[in-house]
C-alpha cells in the first residue's frame, strides 16, 4: 500500500510543470566597445547598437546580423583619449518612425560634451554632416561624462551629466546650479531646430541657475531609466572610494531633487576632509547602496538598469542592475521606498562556456525584455530557458 502511494505521488510530481530557470541568450557579437542598445518606439525585431568608438549599427534581434553600413558613423568627431569618453548615448524621438529624428551624446575632439540631433530619412542610414548641435558644454576632465539621454513619459528629453571628472568634484559642480555638470537636464526638443526650456522646469525663477536643470547632486550617472509602466525615474550613480548607489524618484517627483553629491556618497557624508557634509531639506537618499569590494554583493562601479516589464513572471517589477568591474547582476523590489528581496542573478545569467566580462549597460527592447551589453563586444538578452 505504501509502495503504491509512493508511485502515485511520484507520477503526480512528474506531471507538474517545471519552474523555468532564467538565463541569457547571445543576440550579437563583434562590436567595438558597445555601450548602449536602443529600439525606436513601435519597431520590433531590430536593435540599434552604440559603439563607444563612434558608430551605431542596426542589428536583427533574431539572427544577430547587422546592416552592411552603420546607421551613424561619427568616429572622426569624437574623443577617445579618456576611457570614459566617446559616443555614450542614443535616444529616438517617440515619433521616430515619422520624423526620423534622434539624439546622441558624445565627447568631441575639443573635450566638449555635445548633444546632437540627427535625422535619418530612410531610418537605415544617416548623413552625419547634417547633424544639429543643440547643446555643447565643457567636460573639464576625461571622466564622469555621464552620457545617458532618454525621453521621459512627458516626451521631454532628459540628459544625465557627470560632475566633470577627477576626484571629490574639485570644482564643486554637483551642488552648484550655475553649471550643467553633475545634473539631470530636461529640455523640450519638439521644435524644428534647437530646443525650448519646459515651463515647469524647477529653477526658472533663479537667475543664477541654468534653466535646463531638472535635478542635481549626481557624480557620474551611468545609466538612468524610466519605468515603462509607472514612469518612475531611476539612476545608477557611480560612487567614489566607498559606496555605489541607486537613486529613485516616483513619476513627477524628481523636479528639483538633490541627490547629494559631493556632500554625500551613498548614505553617508563623503569621507574626505572638507568635502562631505550634511543633507539639505530636499536631498533624496539612495534606495540602495553597496560597498566597494569583490564579494557577491559588492562592486566598484555601478551600472544602472531597468524595472523589468517583459514576459518572465519571476522578474516582474524587479529593478535589474549590475556592476561594471565586479561583473555582478542583481535585482530587488521596491516597497514603500525601500529595497527588499535582493537577489544575485550572476550565476544564472552567464553564457554557455563563458562569462559576461564588463557590464557596460542594460537596455530594453520594444517588448520590455532586458538586454545586457558586455563592453568586450557582446549583446545578450535575458530569457526563460
Amino acid at each position: 500500500m505504501i509502495l503504491r502511494l509512493n508511485i502515485v505521488i511520484a507520477l503526480l510530481v512528474s506531471a507538474m510543470p517545471m519552474h523555468a530557470e532564467i538565463g541569457i541568450k547571445k543576440i550579437a557579437e563583434g562590436f567595438q566597445r558597445p555601450v548602449w542598445v536602443e529600439t525606436p518606439k513601435g519597431i520590433h525585431g531590430k536593435l540599434w547598437v552604440v559603439e563607444q568608438t563612434g558608430k551605431i549599427w542596426i542589428v536583427d534581434e533574431l539572427t544577430g546580423n547587422r546592416e552592411n553600413i552603420p546607421f551613424l558613423d561619427i568616429t572622426h568627431e569624437i574623443s577617445r583619449k579618456g576611457n570614459e569618453e566617446g559616443l555614450l548615448g542614443l535616444a529616438f524621438e517617440p515619433n521616430f518612425q515619422s520624423s526620423g529624428r534622434y539624439y546622441v551624446n558624445f565627447t568631441d575632439n575639443h573635450k566638449q560634451t555635445r548633444i546632437v540631433r540627427y535625422t535619418s530619412t530612410n531610418q537605415k542610414t544617416t548623413d552625419a554632416s547634417k547633424g544639429e548641435v543643440i547643446m555643447k558644454y565643457p567636460s573639464e576632465f576625461e571622466n564622469h561624462n555621464g552620457g545617458w539621454l532618454g525621453f521621459g513619459p512627458d516626451n521631454m528629453l532628459y540628459i544625465g551629466n557627470g560632475d566633470g571628472g577627477s576626484g571629490n568634484d574639485p570644482n564643486q559642480r554637483g551642488q552648484a546650479l550655475d553649471t550643467l555638470l553633475g545634473k539631470i537636464l530636461r529640455i523640450d526638443v519638439s521644435s524644428k531646430t534647437s530646443y525650448k526650456i519646459p515651463k515647469d522646469n524647477p529653477f526658472l525663477s533663479n537667475q543664477n541657475a541654468k534653466p535646463e536643470i531638472w535635478a542635481y547632486g549626481v557624480r557620474n550617472p551611468w545609466r538612468c531609466s524610466f519605468d515603462r509602466k509607472t514612469g518612475d525615474f531611476w539612476i545608477g550613480d557611480v560612487g567614489q572610494n566607498a559606496w555605489e548607489e541607486i537613486n529613485f524618484s516616483p513619476n513627477g517627483k524628481s523636479s528639483g531633487a538633490n541627490y547629494g553629491w559631493r556632500l554625500r556618497e551613498g548614505l553617508i557624508a563623503t569621507p574626505t576632509i572638507n568635502v562631505g557634509g550634511k543633507t539639505s531639506s530636499n536631498t533624496i537618499d539612495p534606495v540602495y547602496v553597496y560597498r566597494h569590494g569583490a564579494n557577491t554583493n559588492e562592486g566598484l562601479s555601478v551600472t544602472g538598469g531597468y524595472v523589468y516589464r517583459g514576459s518572465i513572471k519571476e522578474l516582474q517589477g524587479r529593478y535589474i542592475f549590475g556592476d561594471y568591474q565586479n561583473s555582478r547582476i542583481w535585482s530587488f523590489k521596491l516597497d514603500q521606498g525601500r529595497a527588499i528581496d535582493f537577489i544575485d542573478h550572476t550565476k544564472k545569467l552567464q553564457p554557455q562556456g563563458g562569462r559576461i566580462n564588463l557590464i557596460a549597460s542594460f537596455a530594453e527592447n520594444s517588448s520590455g525584455e532586458i538586454m545586457i551589453i558586455d563592453h568586450t563586444g557582446f549583446v545578450y538578452r535575458i530569457i526563460n530557458q
